[in-house]
C-alpha cells in the first residue's frame, strides 16, 4: 500500500508508522494531518475512498468524522461570544424563547457546551425521520425536557448537542448555520468539508465501514453493557431514540442533512488547520481569553452518558493521561469521533493534529491507530 504526502525533516518516520495502520491495524483508507507554528509539518494520506476500492483517498477526501464535528461547532459558538452576539452564562431562552419549558428555563449556553444541560436525549419516542428535518430537531429539541436537573450532573449529548447549540446559533444571528460556518470558518481557513457532505470545496467523499478486525480496546467501553441493562435510560436513548442515529452513515439522506453534533465531513487536514490556529499564541480565529475557556474545565467526573471519567471545557474534552484521551501536553483540547477519527489542539507546542479513516472500530475515545500516530510524533517534539 502506497503512502501519499508529506514530512517535514524529523518526521519521516511517521511515514512507517501510518503505513502500519493499513498493514495491522485495519485502515483501507486514511489521513493524517499536523501543523505547527502556522505550518503544515505532515499530511499523508492513502489507501481508497469507496468500498469498492478503486477510488484514491486524497489530501482533500472528505469523511463522515461523527463526533469530532462538535468541536467545529464549538469554535463557531464561541465566534459568536466573541462578537456579543451571545454570553456564555446567559439562559438560552433569552435568545431561543421556545427553549424555555420543561425545566430548560435556565439552561446556558456554558452548561450546553460543557454537557451540563440534561439535555442528553429525546425521552419521548421520535420518527426516524426526524434527524434529516432541521426545523423539527430543532423544535423537539425545544419542546424536550432534561433528563435531570441542568447543572447537577455532567451528561454526554451525542447527537442533541447538535440542534441545540446550533439552532441557539440560528436564533441568536439570524443566520443559517451553514453560513456561519462558511463565514468563519470554511473561507478563512479554505477547509475541504462542513456539516452534511455536500456544498464543500471537496466532492471527494469517502465510504465508510466498520474495521474487519476490531482493534485491542484501551479502556472498557461500558455503554453497550449500560444500554443492555436498561432500553428505557438516558444512555440508552441517546443512542438509539430514534435508530436512524447509527445507521445509513453513508446515505444520501445522511450526507446531505444537518446533524452538526455528527456528520461533519472534514479532511485530516481540516482538522489540523483549524486546530493548528486555536493553538497559536497569536490566534485570529477566537480571542486568547475564549481560547482558554476552550481548554479549562468547565466539568469533569463520571459521565452519566459515557460511563467514563471525561473533564470537559466549553465546548471540547480535555487532554487527560489516559492514552485515548491525551491530546498533547495538559493544555490540549479536543474531540475524538466514533470510529478513531480525532482532532485536537495543543497550545503549549502550537499544534493542531487531524487523523480520519474510513474504517470505523470500536473504542470510545482514539484507539490504537491514532494512539500510534500520536505517540510517534511526540516522541520526535
Amino acid at each position: 500500500m502506497e503512502v501519499s504526502g508529506y514530512c517535514a525533516p524529523g518526521f519521516e518516520s511517521l511515514f512507517g508508522v501510518f503505513a502500519d495502520n493499513f498493514r495491522e491495524r485495519g485502515d483501507t483508507g486514511a489521513a493524517l494531518a499536523v501543523q505547527q507554528h502556522g505550518e503544515t509539518i505532515v499530511s499523508l494520506w492513502g489507501g481508497s475512498a469507496n468500498r469498492e476500492g478503486d477510488v484514491a483517498f486524497s489530501e482533500d477526501t472528505i469523511a463522515n468524522v461523527f463526533s469530532s464535528s462538535k468541536g467545529v461547532l464549538a469554535t463557531l459558538a464561541l465566534q459568536q461570544v466573541a462578537a456579543g452576539k451571545l454570553e456564555l452564562d446567559r439562559p438560552v431562552a433569552d435568545y431561543w424563547p421556545e427553549f424555555g419549558q420543561r425545566g430548560k428555563e435556565r439552561v446556558t449556553l456554558r452548561q450546553l457546551l460543557s454537557h451540563r444541560s440534561g439535555v442528553v436525549a429525546f425521552q419521548d419516542k421520535v420518527a426516524d425521520d426526524l434527524i434529516y428535518d432541521w426545523d423539527a430537531a430543532c423544535a423537539q429539541v425545544a419542546a424536550s425536557a432534561p433528563w435531570w436537573e441542568p447543572g447537577s450532573r455532567q451528561g454526554y449529548a451525542p447527537f442533541l448537542y447538535g440542534w441545540t447549540v446550533g439552532g441557539l446559533l440560528e436564533r441568536a444571528t439570524a443566520t443559517p448555520l451553514a453560513q456561519l460556518y462558511r463565514q468563519g470558518l470554511a473561507e478563512p481557513l479554505e477547509l475541504h468539508g462542513g456539516f452534511g457532505a455536500f456544498g464543500h470545496r471537496s466532492a471527494q467523499v469517502a465510504d465508510v465501514g466498520p474495521l474487519k478486525k476490531p482493534l485491542p480496546e484501551l479502556r472498557e467501553n461500558a455503554i453497550s453493557r449500560a444500554i443492555k441493562a436498561d432500553r428505557t435510560s438516558a444512555v440508552a436513548m441517546a443512542f438509539s431514540n430514534p435508530v436512524s442515529l447509527v445507521m445509513g452513515t453513508n446515505s444520501h439522506a445522511w450526507r446531505e442533512a444537518m446533524i452538526p453534533a455528527a456528520n461533519g465531513h472534514f479532511s485530516a487536514l481540516d482538522l489540523a488547520v483549524l486546530y493548528g490556529e486555536l493553538a497559536r499564541e497569536d490566534a485570529t480565529l477566537l480571542p486568547r481569553e475564549l481560547i482558554r475557556e476552550a481548554g479549562s474545565e468547565q466539568s469533569s467526573g463520571q459521565d452519566a452518558v459515557l460511563q467514563a471519567e471525561v473533564s470537559f471545557g466549553c465546548g471540547f474534552i480535555r487532554s487527560g493521561s489516559a492514552a485515548d484521551l491525551r491530546f498533547g501536553g495538559p493544555q490540549g483540547f479536543g474531540h475524538p469521533g466514533a470510529g478513531g477519527s480525532v482532532g485536537f489542539a495543543d497550545p503549549e507546542r502550537e499544534l493542531g493534529f487531524g487523523y480520519v479513516s474510513t474504517r470505523l472500530g470500536q473504542s470510545l475515545f482514539m484507539d490504537g491507530r491514532a494512539v500510534s500516530l500520536l505517540q510517534q510524533l511526540y516522541g520526535m517534539l
